[in-house]
């Protein structure tokens, strides 16, 4: 339990003032955050808002000394009126997860990936609680697993991080943090690296401890619709100050500052596309590509079997048609981009590109058939040469095709830069000199170097900030009308679906479980998965993003007996089903090992 007692509800949990952080970065001090000031009282939510850089990470982190040894700290910020900074390491050790624990971005790097979840929960309760016994550790952890809804949390406290979905591990994350009944937990963006469906179940797993347990949370974040989901009161970050502050509803309904306008209005929000207009357009002329009755494997590797990926998928892509591949991870929308730039063979099936069957397609057509396509890649730092200045990777696919003369490579470089709209004297810079915006801008050009007839496009902002990905979506859009090339589009996002997409094609397990125009997707989708999928995912306005709230709840009742399964380790774990179907299931599950074994 926590070290220090709460005076009552009014009494700050955190006072911070005039916090500000520094790094020794080539021989000078670097200013990362500058005279931050904040008060969190008991059973507040406060979301730290803020693009890359703004300085919201660094200013919590350093509350407990996890700054590099580069970084150092001046000003006050006082746990239950205790200082923090400059305390004794003995002080900060009693600190970290008794009284304020941390919720990590990435839980795969914050777990030891060799000690199994029980062991790092109990590890944590016996070193801040040194008389509890080993057996009482081990219950403490199962009750905190079962706390935060831990499927199956026998299993799961035997099994270690690369052995949960992304989920359970943050869920395991979230049971650690409170094992020791903190006073203030750090979110620092606890749903980043996680499914729609799944944010939405952790976020409503956050708000239901919050309630029951009254902590207080600090919740970094660059995601709107997560602050208008869960927070109380907003803090906007820029450049490493405080530019605004105010309760939710002031923040998002009456922005003052111009950074906070422009940040709202750049975060896309489902139910406001203006995609509908081309919804109804009908598309003419010889598709661009055609898949029919595919399906789409990953070869033998040694000892390891084949693996059907995608299961008889079936559509097609027209010229100036932007079609959008939505899903959770594994549901294999990433499978067959793959698939269509060559990289994955077609088992069964056709797809056709310009009418070349790729099915059974030699190397040497295949090599003819690349040429018509661009790519796109989701993290434009990795795609890009870290060794060659931005205008070899943009010429290097000109130079393999060897039909242009060197002086005319020069110039169709300089035309791609001016079609991405970035200054033509960039093609001498390299890769770590740019921003992420004008890194993905050089991955467009790079792709449209060929006049390609359709361009693959995987994830491409989701390593983006929203300003950033904003300005990348439209210019890719301006480029498309006047090209006309066609867009295969793979996205988590329903909301830059929402703004992009002419079509959405909605998979699941590998099939293709709804497709159709944008509006009727995202407005009246058929599909149970489909109809979870646009539930879920949290809009830029705390009003209706309780009304979407109470809309999930009210799914998640109707659909409360239909019985689900999800893989824990070489387990199956049975979820949304009663204790009756779940005996049954598992009961079944155990007969069927024992007569195989």
């Amino acid at each position: 339990m926590s070290t220090t007692s709460r005076k009552d509800d009014t009494t700050p949990i955190l006072e911070v003032q005039d916090l500000s952080v520094e790094f020794w970065v080539g021989g000078d001090w670097v200013t990362a955050a500058k005279d931050i000031n904040y008060v969190v009282r008991p059973g507040e939510v406060l979301a730290i808002v803020g693009e890359s850089g703004s300085g919201k990470s660094v200013s919590s982190m350093t509350l407990l000394d996890l700054l590099p040894k580069n970084g150092r700290t001046s000003g006050s910020a006082k746990l239950n009126g205790t200082e923090l900074i400059g305390a004794p390491q003995s002080t900060l050790r009693r600190a970290r997860g008794n009284d304020i624990a941390v919720i990590f971005q990435e839980p795969m790097t914050a777990l030891n990936p060799v000690l199994t979840i029980g062991f790092q929960i109990s590890e944590a309760l016996r070193i801040h609680n040194p008389t509890m016994t080993p057996n009482d550790a081990r219950e403490r952890a199962l009750e905190l697993l079962r706390l935060v809804e831990m499927p199956n949390p026998a299993k799961a406290f035997d099994s270690y991080p690369h052995q949960l979905s992304g989920g359970q591990r943050q869920r395991a994350m979230i049971a650690q943090s409170l094992s020791c009944d903190p006073d203030l937990l750090i979110a620092d963006e606890p749903t980043t690296a996680l499914d729609v469906t799944i944010q939405a179940e952790i976020l409503e797993l956050m708000r239901s401890l919050h309630e029951r347990l009254n902590s207080a949370i600090v919740i970094i974040t660059h995601d709107m619709g997560v602050v208008a989901d869960i927070a109380d009161n907003v803090i906007v970050m820029k450049g490493g100050e405080i530019v605004e502050r105010g309760t939710v509803r002031e923040i998002f309904k009456n922005p003052q500052h111009e950074y906070t306008k422009t940040l709202l209005d750049a975060v896309p929000h489902l139910g406001t596309g203006e995609a509908s207009g081309l919804d109804a357009r009908e598309f003419t002329g010889e598709p661009a590509l055609v898949v029919q009755n595919a399906d789409i494997e990953y070869p033998k590797q040694g000892r390891v079997p084949a693996f059907k990926a995608v299961e008889d998928a079936t559509f097609e892509i027209y010229p100036g048609e932007i079609v959008s591949v939505v899903g959770e991870s594994g549901s294999g929308k990433t499978t067959v981009a793959r698939a269509v730039v060559g990289l994955l063979p077609v088992a069964a099936g056709s797809m056709k590109l310009n009418g070349v069957e790729l099915n059974g397609v030699s190397r040497q057509d295949l090599a003819r058939v690349r040429r018509d396509i661009g790519i796109v890649f989701q993290d434009p730092g990795s795609s890009l040469n870290p060794r060659w200045p931005v205008g070899q990777s943009i010429a290097e696919p000109l130079i393999l095709e060897k039909k242009l003369s060197k002086a005319e490579i020069e110039a169709r470089v300089g035309e791609l830069l001016d079609q991405v709209e970035l200054p033509r004297a960039f093609r001498n810079r390299y890769p770590n000199e740019l921003s992420g915006g004008q890194r993905q801008r050089i991955g467009i050009a790079r792709a449209l170097a060929l006049e390609p007839k359709l361009l693959v496009a995987d994830e491409p902002t989701s390593a983006l900030d929203v300003s950033v990905q904003k300005r990348v979506l439209e210019l890719l859009v301006e480029i498309q009308q006047r090209l006309q090339f066609a867009v295969l589009f793979v996205t988590h996002d329903l909301a830059v679906v929402d703004q992009l997409a002419n079509r959405v094609i909605v998979m699941n397990h590998g099939k293709i479980v709804e497709q159709g125009p944008t509006d009727q997707i995202l407005r009246a989708p058929q599909d149970p998965y489909t109809q979870r999928l646009v539930a879920a995912v949290p809009v830029p306005d705390p009003d209706e993003q309780a009304i979407r709230r109470a809309e999930r709840a009210a799914l998640k009742a109707a659909t409360a007996g239909a019985v689900t399964t999800e893989v824990l380790g070489d387990d199956i774990v049975v979820s949304d089903a009663t204790s009756e179907q779940q005996e049954e299931i598992l009961r079944a599950e155990a007969e069927e090992r024992e007569s195989g074994q």
